[in-house]
């Protein structure tokens, strides 16, 4: 088994890699990670062969001494081939990390991708990262809803459904749209008011990915009398994962429940379209959660799933 540094002539091999991988996101596609400005990011992007087949990748970031997989992106780590074993997985972690002391970094930092967005999901991965001496630095719970329901109103917590209803009572409706620079608005105030922090993207930085990604990036808005009340944008991460990257409603409308709305109207997009989960995102920060934003995502039939980051000092 081998370890390469990832060149410019591997770009459609690692694509095509990437789309056929068992857990292979949006997030680890060069595609996406060529958003971020030149000079923004020192890449170091690693392949794993094992007798001249590529078994996984590694897309990272340098940081002094440090790898990083990944700094740009909300997943990073192991992407792997569907269908190898426990040993072949666990040879590759001992082979990168062997491929790390050797040029002398010190530190590896990784957010692997978390189970549901597996095709066939298993732990072998957690299983050989701890057995070749990583740890977790935190794990994250992101919350996440089954789209195996036709009507997800059935299965909304009675508080969630009674502000459905009120919402469409109101008059609210949920198109696709656009308009990010309106939503980029609510959704900048909206973080500036609550949690004194700006959007994770530029809106230059979003409407680039949008232009990169133009039918896997989408905003579903809600509108009253033309309007928009909020909005959330959602990534298609794969084929199996919607994730809701951006949720942000405007306070002056909230007691027009559209949130509530755009949940359920994109779960009704999600089922009908064959994926299987909705991933909403995290309600912890460092490890600390945000109970009352916890109970909102429950109140909508979610259940949490680990994010886990782990390093290893080399």
């Amino acid at each position: 088994m081998e370890v390469y540094a990832f060149t410019e002539k591997d770009s459609k091999q690692w694509e095509t890699f990437v789309a056929s991988a068992n857990n292979g996101t949006i997030f680890h596609s060069l595609k996406f990670l060529s958003y971020h400005p030149k000079g923004r990011f020192k890449n170091h992007h690693l392949i794993i062969k094992d007798r001249g087949h590529t078994i996984a990748l590694f897309p990272a970031v340098l940081q002094d001494k440090t790898v990083i997989s990944h700094k740009g992106a909300s997943y990073g780590g192991f992407v792997l081939q569907d269908g190898i074993g426990i040993h072949t997985t666990y040879l590759a972690v001992e082979n990168l990390v062997a491929y790390l002391k050797n040029h002398h970094y010190e530190k590896v930092i990784l957010t692997q991708t978390p189970l549901i967005y597996y095709k066939n999901p298993h732990q072998y991965l957690d299983f050989a990262l701890l057995k070749n001496g990583f740890t977790y630095l935190k794990r994250e719970v992101t919350a996440v809803i089954p789209l195996d329901a036709a009507d997800p109103l059935l299965t909304f917590h009675a508080d969630a459904r009674r502000s459905t209803k009120k919402a469409l009572r109101e008059g609210v409706q949920v198109s696709i749209s656009n308009d990010l620079t309106t939503f980029y608005k609510i959704l900048k105030r909206n973080l500036s008011m609550r949690h004194n922090v700006s959007p994770t993207h530029t809106l230059r930085e979003l409407k680039k990915l949008k232009s990169i990604y133009p039918e896997d990036i989408i905003l579903f808005a809600a509108y009253r009398k033309n309007r928009m009340l909020g909005g959330i944008v959602i990534f298609i991460a794969n084929p199996r994962v919607l994730l809701a990257f951006y949720i942000s409603h405007d306070n002056k409308y909230q007691a027009y429940r559209p949130v509530n709305l755009l949940f359920y109207d994109v779960l009704k997009w999600g089922h009908t379209r064959g994926f299987k989960y909705l991933d909403l995102g995290t309600f912890t920060l460092n490890m600390e959660p945000n109970w009352g934003l916890g109970r909102f995502k429950e109140n909508h039939n979610a259940r949490g799933f680990l994010r886990d980051t782990y390093e290893l000092k080399l």
